[in-house]
């Protein structure tokens, strides 16, 4: 007993008084993945047609046994006289394993009838992560002191998204899962793939932490072409696979994290901009002292402002170091601090310097000759500098400007 394939001219000639009568499945939807039909006296005779549409696969049962079957679309003539023609389409294997193999798990039908079986991916299927799932995130690395190496920080995610699926072998999703009914629908198994599905996906989550590939958290709804080669060749799903079905589409659509996990990588952010910002500060330091030491005229000023730039890089970075980044930072503190010894020190002879340039500067004074002096006579015409008139304290005997009113160390009235 067999099936084939009639010709397309056949339907207007002899074979068309049998269309009617014909054995076709008009309502495989997206929620139906298996329709037994069969004719009312439960035996299919003879010549009878049967009719395949696109994306359907058809099986021929025979008290227990499958006799034939196909996965091309088409018209199909059932001849009891003639071997299993396996019309297989993508399937001839399989269907030839079923026809050798199946036995209904040793129940014997007592009718026949013909089971199709939806191909077609099954779409809209939705996951969501019931608790918070743990994923090593690269994109937040902490320095180990003890091993100089950086280990990726854990963090708690939920995820959520869609999936869809299609039966890839149906000798075995009818025999592990369908059996003989008359309809066998999405629902039936939803729950059972969701639960599944989840657990592939943890999976697939340790695998996208991983050191080989190293997906940021945040990423993860990208990785759409990564997630679905990693399944193949990993095989992640391969318990849904023994039940003869197979993901197709593996799609995360949001990644949240935990309450717990987004304090962590707040608290990582601000120490990471701590630490650049306290190294900006360092540098600068240095290079300020560096300048001043270089600078005999305006030493005095720059040292006041170092100073003033001190307090102001204690206040800002006094805590920034409470962090995963603390180890970092006293590196990046000791390298500034080896460009400041490495700087021009800033010794008392330097500082004497400064000083004495001060003096010489505030003692300048131009002769009457126009030839600008800084002794007591001109160097041009010989002139002595001019005495500037000064009021003397009639109390303290303290010198005090011309125009002032009264003492600065006293407070005596001047004349």
């Amino acid at each position: 007993m067999g099936l084939f394939k009639a010709a397309k001219d056949a339907i207007g000639g002899t074979l068309a008084d049998q269309w009617k009568e014909a054995i076709r499945c008009d309502d495989m939807t997206n929620d139906v993945l298996m329709v037994k039909k069969t004719t009312p006296n439960g035996v299919i005779s003879n010549k009878s047609t049967i009719i395949v549409a696109p994306g359907q696969c058809a099986v021929i049962f025979d008290n227990g046994k499958v006799i034939d079957a196909t996965a091309e679309e088409g018209f199909y003539q059932f001849d009891s006289s003639t071997s299993p023609s396996f019309f297989a389409g993508d399937f001839g294997k399989t269907f030839k394993e079923m026809w050798e193999r199946f036995t209904y798990n040793g129940a014997t039908a007592k009718q026949q009838a013909v089971f199709f079986f939806n191909t077609k991916e099954i779409l809209d299927n939705k996951f969501g992560t019931p608790a918070p799932i743990p994923f090593q995130d690269w994109s937040h690395p902490i320095p180990n002191q003890m091993t100089n190496t950086l280990t990726p920080m854990r963090v708690e995610i939920k995820c959520f998204g869609k999936y869809t699926f299609k039966i890839s072998n149906p000798a075995v999703f009818m025999q592990e899962i369908a059996g003989t009914a008359d309809r066998y629908t999405k629902a039936q198994i939803i729950e059972q793939m969701r639960t599944e599905v989840i657990s592939v996906f943890q999976n697939l989550v340790n695998e996208l932490g991983s050191e080989k590939h190293k997906i940021p958290v945040l990423e993860m709804p990208s990785q759409t072409d990564e997630i679905r080669a990693m399944m193949n060749e990993m095989i992640f799903d391969e318990p849904i696979r023994r039940r003869g079905l197979s993901i197709v589409c593996f799609a995360v659509e949001s990644v949240t994290l935990d309450e717990d996990s987004e304090a962590k990588i707040d608290q990582y952010e601000f120490s990471s901009n701590a630490h650049l910002q306290q190294g900006k500060l360092v540098d600068a330091y240095a290079e300020a002292v560096q300048k001043a030491a270089e600078n005999k005229s305006g030493s005095i000023n720059g040292f006041m402002g170092i100073g003033m730039m001190n307090m102001a890089t204690n206040g800002m970075t006094g805590g920034a170091a409470n962090g995963p980044w603390q180890n970092v930072q006293n590196s990046q503190v000791d390298l500034n601090k080896q460009n400041i010894e490495n700087a021009p020190k800033t010794t008392e002879e330097q500082m004497k310097v400064a000083m004495v340039g001060m003096q010489t500067q505030n003692s300048d004074w131009t002769c009457e000759c126009g030839s600008k002096n800084n002794g007591k006579f001109c160097s041009n015409c010989g002139k002595a500098k001019p005495v500037e008139d000064k009021k003397q304290c009639p109390n303290c005997k303290k010198i005090s400007d011309n125009n002032a009113k009264f003492c600065m160390d006293c407070g005596t009235k001047l004349d």
